[in-house]
């Protein structure tokens, strides 16, 4: 079974770069077919997708985030992070890393269907 665990600060400054890592157990990010996305819930708010990593180290990014974020990978330690650039109060969420698996994952995940999630972060944009 795939285990996912984010890590990173639990408060930023506003206009700094806000990084997490997620680490995954009992699969590889680079096994074939599987995307690796970040997703995060504002107080109060619905889920929302922020991007996601292919096995194959493809990159995809939501539309509305796509200039501020940046998602890599550390193959070498099975990771792979997030980087959310100029942050404000209004980032403050719950960030969570998921996988899906196959050719359906972007409609799946955008509709919250992942096949394994981490427990989440609590990330708050204060100064």
């Amino acid at each position: 079974q795939v285990q996912l665990q984010e890590s990173g600060p639990g408060l930023v400054k506003p206009s700094q770069t806000l990084s997490l890592t997620c680490t995954v157990s009992g699969g590889s990010i680079t096994t074939n077919y599987y995307y690796w996305s970040w997703i995060r819930q504002p107080p109060g708010k619905g889920l929302e997708w922020m991007g996601a990593i292919a096995y194959s180290g493809s990159t995809y990014y939501s539309s509305s985030l796509k200039s501020r974020t940046s998602i890599s990978r550390d193959t070498s330690k099975n990771q792979f992070t997030l980087q959310l650039s100029s942050v404000t109060p209004e980032d403050t969420a719950v960030y969570y890393c998921a996988v899906t698996y196959g050719s359906s994952w972007y409609g799946r995940t955008r509709s919250g269907e992942y096949d394994y999630r981490g427990q989440g972060i609590q990330v708050t944009v204060s100064s």
